[in-house]
């Protein structure tokens, strides 16, 4: 059987056993596109659900901020620019001066963005105007943190001064995928501190399922905090359902449950379970890594990013949904050994010092994390030169829960194989082909395969 895998940047011919299972990742829908997205997200400005409109909301005198989501979202449908240029235009109409307006980059935990690289989601127009007005979250600026008080189930909620001192806060979010966006993690995670993000985002937590999502469950409880410290009506959402990652399908306006809960809807009707996906677990599970993760965005890839955080973590969902307890994991990766220092600190130093004596996610986090949360240098970096914060370092590490799932993985058409051995104990091997014969060995020569096919992929640029 011939096909075609993703290997990096460019799609790459392998010959198959002619029983091998083909699968789609569970990643399209098949939602339409809209014409004109501003006309959509205005319609959903002007039908809110859960809220009063925002001219009906507001005061003159009152200050607002309208946060956004950074540039990690996947993304690429021109969103950013005419949503906050409506809602400014909704707030004008109210009497409320620009002046009293700020725009709020939602990075979390991730890198603060250069006005050059915010231009490029944003808009030029609007980075000029706004000036010293336009900020980037920092989760470890302690003057412009808010702690409001631990939820009921004792996780602490942190989040960025502006939201608890501006009289209205409006979220303007760019994508939800199936469970994992959207919703609390928006003001939470996107405008909390380590204080309050360590609660959630742990190796088990963190999830994309639409049903009993952990993840939101807790971020929920954090929302009701922040609606009762400040007030319910203080936090005006926009919710962002696409088509495909370059056209958008729908824009809801209104609360932050109500239009999770309508966004939530929709993934429910389009995307069923991976595991539903194929009919048998299969002893082998191949797919390829794309050049690309979210947080290389306006950046480069790196071993960590390529193998552990998209291939075992955003793509990695499929090995337990579609492979047996035990199962061989073939990655086909170039895997190019690559690293940008200053918006990835932290991560060589995870990839050649850690990672080669733990593999388990629980044991880092226990050894590390406490150390890496307090690192001047690391903490520096992240303030001052762009830098992912040090702990989003070590969260790249969660995904090797996986394998607990999976006995082995095997990176096939890695260009420097010493790396990878020596980091994460991987297997390597030339090709996809020999990587098949070598897993065959494991489990025998009827073992099972399914291929999932993932597309090519692009970091933003």
């Amino acid at each position: 059987m011939e096909e075609q895998i993703v290997f990096g940047d460019e799609m790459m011919p392998i010959t198959l056993p002619d029983d091998v299972q083909s699968a789609p990742p569970g990643l399209s829908t098949t939602l339409s596109a809209v014409n004109d997205i501003e006309a959509t997200i205005r319609q959903a400005l002007q039908k809110p659900i859960g809220r009063p409109l925002l001219g009906e909301t507001v005061r003159p005198n009152w200050k607002v901020t309208i946060a956004f989501d950074d540039p990690t979202v996947p993304c690429f449908a021109p969103v950013w620019e005419p949503a906050i240029r409506l809602v400014i235009a909704e707030l004008e109409k109210a009497g409320v001066k620009r002046s009293n307006i700020t725009l709020l980059c939602a990075n979390a935990l991730h890198r603060k963005f250069t006005r050059g690289e915010l231009a490029g989601i944003i808009g030029k127009d609007l980075v000029k105007e706004f000036g010293y007005r336009l900020v980037c979250h920092d989760a470890e600026d302690l003057d412009n943190l808010t702690y409001l008080d631990t939820t009921e189930s004792g996780y602490e909620v942190e989040i960025n001064k502006l939201v608890t001192d501006s009289d209205l806060t409006v979220y303007v979010n760019t994508v939800v995928w199936r469970g994992f966006n959207g919703g609390w993690k928006s003001v939470c995670v996107g405008l909390g501190s380590y204080r309050s993000i360590r609660w959630h985002h742990t190796p088990d937590s963190m999830s994309m399922s639409m049903n009993k999502n952990q993840m939101h469950k807790i971020l929920d409880e954090m929302g009701s905090v922040i609606e009762t410290k400040i007030g319910k009506e203080r936090i005006f959402k926009i919710e962002t359902a696409l088509a495909n990652p370059l056209e958008v399908h729908n824009v809801w306006a209104g609360g932050v449950s109500e239009t999770r809960q309508a966004v939530l809807a929709l993934m429910k009707s389009q995307l069923k379970p991976r595991r539903e996906i194929v009919n048998e677990k299969a002893d082998i599970v191949l797919y390829g890594v794309p050049n690309w993760s979210p947080y290389a965005a306006f950046s480069v890839m790196n071993p960590l990013l390529t193998l552990v955080s998209t291939g075992l973590g955003y793509f990695g969902g499929v090995i337990e949904a579609m492979g047996k307890p035990g199962c061989t994991a073939i990655l086909a990766s170039p895997c190019p050994d690559r690293w940008n220092h200053s918006h990835h600190p932290a991560h060589r130093e995870i990839w050649q010092t850690i990672l080669p004596h733990h593999k388990d996610p629980y044991k880092i986090v226990d050894l590390y994390e406490e150390d890496f949360a307090h690192r001047p240098d690391y903490i520096y970096k992240y303030r001052y030169c762009y830098g992912f914060h040090p702990v989003h370092g070590l969260m790249t590490t969660y995904p090797l829960k996986r394998l607990q799932h999976a006995a082995r993985v095997i990176v096939a058409g890695a260009e420097n194989p010493a790396s990878i051995n020596q980091a994460l104990g991987f297997e390597t091997i030339a090709s996809v082909e020999a990587a098949i014969e070598r897993a065959q060995d494991y489990h025998g020569k009827d073992a099972s395969i399914v291929f999932v096919k993932y597309p090519i992929l692009a970091c933003r640029q």
